[in-house]
């Protein structure tokens, strides 16, 4: 086996995206035909563990509102949620065994087994 070493873009006081995200995440925005979409990162109540990411395409700009870039990919979370995403890394995994986005929370003290609640 190998080890594949992953490439991070950005600082490690903000939310990361790593280059396999970034690039899935444009391509998607190209599928799109839209280039004035961003990538929100939200923290939601919810969940088996209390709290829920969501991950979705926003053309929205809320007051408060933190943004990071990626070469031509915006990541967007809101003020609420930045306290709970700083440092925390998204990837994009494409196996035999899962497909989809990632994310690796430094914040979160356990989570459930689907992956997609923390606490």
């Amino acid at each position: 086996m190998s080890t594949t070493e992953v490439n991070i873009t950005s600082t490690a006081t903000g939310i990361l995206l790593t280059d396999a995200a970034a690039v899935k995440v444009a391509a998607l925005l190209e599928q799109e035909g839209r280039n004035d979409l961003s990538l929100r990162v939200a923290v939601q109540p919810g969940g088996c563990s209390g709290l829920r990411y969501q991950l979705y395409f926003d053309d929205r700009a809320l007051d408060g509102d933190t943004v990071t870039e990626f070469g031509s990919v915006k990541v967007v979370t809101d003020k609420m949620s930045t306290p709970y995403l700083m440092g925390a890394s998204i990837d994009f995994v494409d196996t035999i065994e899962k497909q989809g986005f990632t994310i690796d929370n430094p914040n979160a003290q356990g989570s459930c087994a689907c992956g997609d609640s923390f606490n």
